[in-house]
């Protein structure tokens, strides 16, 4: 376990732990935390994660870690005494759940295990826990509500509905209260630039659409036009990060004041299809965006959309940048910034 202790950020409303925070949606929620007043410490093993952003962008403490790792976690939970755990670090990459599902039970449910012994033993009560739509699997019902059936067809759709249960089981047996948000597809960036989307490998539509923008690949895919959709691409719902981190910060005031353990949908309500995604992006980027059609892929339901209106009426969470424009926007401006 390696730390570095840059300034520590104000602590007057609770210390906090997140994991993962040095990704893409960690640290969205890291900076979201420190705006509204918590000291956080990020725990990642750098595997996908970004170092420079957490010391160089964030200015916070960062160690260097595992959560399968027990004495790493025991002796994180003695050197801090957090309120709360934000729980980000998994893998989440669906085709590589499918052909490498040991890595991901491991990793996604044996490291959160590992985690949540950890925290019962250092006596830390509150979990705000990533999870994901793939619980879902392929939904009856659009848009999706918290209570649809959760049948998820990939591993690590399964990794995260282990989680849950996991979760629910204790809270009854030892009063650790989680508040878990099964979100949709996350993008854009920071509305100031200080953040932004960088996986390797990359997989997602909206940073591979802007990547063709860029020059940096020469096309993007598009994997069906037969759907029964009204321009017969898949519909998905995509969230600004920035409203997703800030419904992590209002779930966990929510558990702060002593809110029961609940699950929440992070959805606008409404999809986009591949096809507004790309249209969208050659007006954003003023660029030519070569799309090429190729037939479906096995498993990609015609449409994934989330309702969000229980984080609205529980939590009071409020989405500021829900249009596709503004969500492409942020994004060209951060990529350009990187690779422009």
């Amino acid at each position: 376990m390696q730390s570095t202790s840059p300034s520590t950020s104000d602590p007057s409303k609770g210390k906090i732990l997140v994991t993962g925070g040095a990704g893409y949606i960690g640290s969205h929620a890291s900076l979201a935390l420190t705006s509204a007043g918590y000291e956080v410490v990020v725990l990642d093993s750098l595997v996908y994660g970004h170092a420079n952003i957490v010391k160089d962008v964030l200015n916070l403490e960062l160690v260097v870690g595992d959560t399968n790792d027990r004495s790493c976690l025991d002796s994180l939970f003695k050197k801090h005494s957090f309120d709360a755990v934000m729980h980000f670090a998994a893998y989440a990459y669906v085709g590589e759940s499918v052909t490498q599902p040991d890595k991901y039970y491991r990793n996604n449910v044996v490291g959160t295990l590992t985690l949540l012994e950890a925290m019962k033993d250092a006596g830390i009560k509150k979990f705000i826990f990533s999870s994901t739509c793939a619980t879902y699997g392929i939904p009856t019902v659009v848009p999706i509500p918290e209570d649809h059936p959760q049948n998820p067809i990939n591993p690590y759709g399964a990794t995260k509905l282990m989680v849950e249960r996991i979760l629910a089981d204790f809270d009854h047996a030892y009063d650790l209260r989680s508040v878990a948000f099964r979100y949709f597809n996350a993008a854009g960036a920071d509305p100031q630039g200080q953040l932004g989307e960088a996986h390797d490998p990359e997989t997602h539509l909206i940073p591979l659409v802007l990547f063709a923008a860029l020059g940096r690949i020469p096309s993007v895919s598009v994997f069906g036009t037969d759907y029964d959709t009204p321009d017969g691409t898949c519909i998905r719902d995509y969230i600004h990060v920035t409203d997703l981190a800030q419904a992590h910060v209002q779930g966990l005031e929510y558990l702060m004041k002593g809110g029961k353990s609940d699950r929440f949908n992070l959805g606008n309500g409404s999809g986009f299809s591949v096809k507004e995604v790309i249209e969208t992006a050659r007006t954003v980027t003023g660029r030519e965006i070569i799309a090429i059609e190729n037939p479906r892929r096995a498993g990609d339901p015609p449409a994934l959309v989330g309702s969000g209106d229980r984080a609205r009426n529980v939590l009071g969470w409020d989405p500021q940048y829900a249009d596709l424009k503004t969500i492409l926007t942020h994004a060209w401006a951060w990529h350009l910034k990187r690779h422009g």
